[in-house]
């Protein structure tokens, strides 16, 4: 693959030689051979030139689902990796809600040996119990050894603490990564919204921001007493951030995301009684989301995912009560969250990430491997149902309106446009 990127200006805030400046950039074989302000069109080189193009460095998202194994009609791990890519992700992490969940080493050579040859990379987790049953560990460092970044139930709350006790004591012989969703099960109950006036109004069953809170609290402290590294994913409530600030004052080692849609739609989406809002966790509040939206601006929130879960249209139109919790979001994903932040801060948050999963990080450098994604950040346009590509269309974006698009995506070799 040889190409040669004409005007782009590059969005990379760790090189000040080239952040926002305007450079073409070769690539010979996948690799970047010259970064310069002019370079003469070459033989056997193929061109590209965009409106308004911009460069960073590759995205990356800490949660995706797909289907496969078990749910290959919601997604197939070849057509989502291709959504990626599409969406300008050059590297996702793979959550562990197939069937059957996996829990050995078999099943992540079984995921890996399924991603091999796209030109997004993919990077699977393994559930941290047996089944995600929440009883006994999986295969935590048989997994590891096999690749699996990091251990989840998904979207499985870890009703017993000492579970997650030894989990983090046990993960420290190999420096692995335990996830905990934020949800007490029992204070949840059968609630299915955020609890509130809207849920009130609704006539809809909720789900207490305490139920959040008091599942991290307690998290933080069994940390606290044990040691090791715990990430909490897609947390949604303004005292969430409290708590987590709190504790990375205190030296612990703990991180957390927020998925996109958290930041940006409160729960008076739910008037209308569209399923493809009904998310886990729930929307919230404005006040939840402008503590959201500064814990991403101060650090204390780690990074963003789009926290894409295809899910068929027999999970999803049917009565609100029944329907089955998710959202895509990887297509919408840049142009959602441009829309909330300037271009630079956007970036900055879709290249975070990688080093808390331990994937290998890219680097814009001649002689490194290309790992680039292409967009133009000022077009604005409404998103709609013909715009995904994802064999799933329970996209909760439909009819929003978003800010820039992507171009393309350099990886592995090979180009997406």
């Amino acid at each position: 693959m040889n190409i040669l990127l004409k005007s782009a200006k590059i969005v990379c805030p760790e090189d000040k030689n080239l952040h926002l400046k305007k450079r073409d950039i070769l690539i010979k074989k996948g690799v970047i051979e010259r970064i310069s302000a002019s370079i003469a069109p070459l033989s056997n080189v193929r061109e590209l030139t965009f409106k308004n193009l911009h460069v960073s460095l590759g995205w990356f998202d800490s949660s995706v689902s797909f289907g496969e194994p078990g749910f290959e009609e919601r997604e197939t791990i070849k057509n989502g990796l291709a959504v990626a890519a599409r969406s300008g992700f050059s590297d996702i992490v793979l959550n562990s809600n197939t069937r059957p969940v996996p829990d050995t080493s078999s099943d992540i050579v079984f995921l890996k040996e399924r991603s091999n040859g796209s030109v997004t990379r993919s990077y699977p987790m393994g559930s941290l119990t047996m089944a995600s049953e929440g009883k006994d560990l999986a295969e935590l460092f048989d997994m590891h050894n096999s690749g699996a970044v990091a251990f989840y139930d998904f979207k499985q709350s870890i009703s017993n603490p000492n579970l997650l006790k030894i989990a983090l004591l046990y993960a420290q012989n190999f420096d692995g990564l335990v996830m905990s969703f934020p949800q007490d099960s029992q204070i949840k109950g059968k609630g299915i919204v955020n609890e509130g006036e809207v849920s009130t109004s609704l006539g809809l069953k909720g789900i207490p921001s305490l139920a959040e809170e008091l599942q991290i609290a307690r998290d933080l402290f069994i940390l606290e007493y044990t040691g090791g590294k715990l990430h909490i994913p897609t947390i949604s409530t303004a005292n969430s951030v409290k708590l987590i600030s709190a504790a990375k004052k205190k030296g612990l080692d703990v991180s957390c995301s927020v998925a996109i849609h958290n930041v940006l739609f409160t729960d008076d989406t739910l008037n209308e009684f569209d399923t493809n809002f009904k998310v886990s966790p729930p929307l919230r509040t404005k006040v939840d989301c402008k503590a959201l939206i500064k814990g991403l601006k101060d650090g204390t929130i780690d990074f963003v995912t789009s926290d894409h879960m295809p899910m068929d249209i027999e999970e999803k139109k049917v009565e609100f009560d029944n329907a089955a919790y998710g959202t895509i979001g990887l297509e919408s994903s840049f142009g959602a969250l441009n829309t909330l932040l300037d271009t630079e801060e956007t970036i900055a948050l879709l290249t975070k990430g990688r080093e808390r999963f331990g994937v290998p990080a890219p680097s814009l450098k001649e002689g490194e491997m290309a790992c680039l994604t292409l967009f133009e950040p000022s077009s604005e346009w409404t998103f709609q149902k013909d715009d995904s590509a994802s064999t799933s269309k329970n996209n909760m974006f439909q009819g929003q309106n978003l800010k820039g698009k992507v171009l393309g995506l350099i990886n592995n070799n090979q180009i997406t446009l």
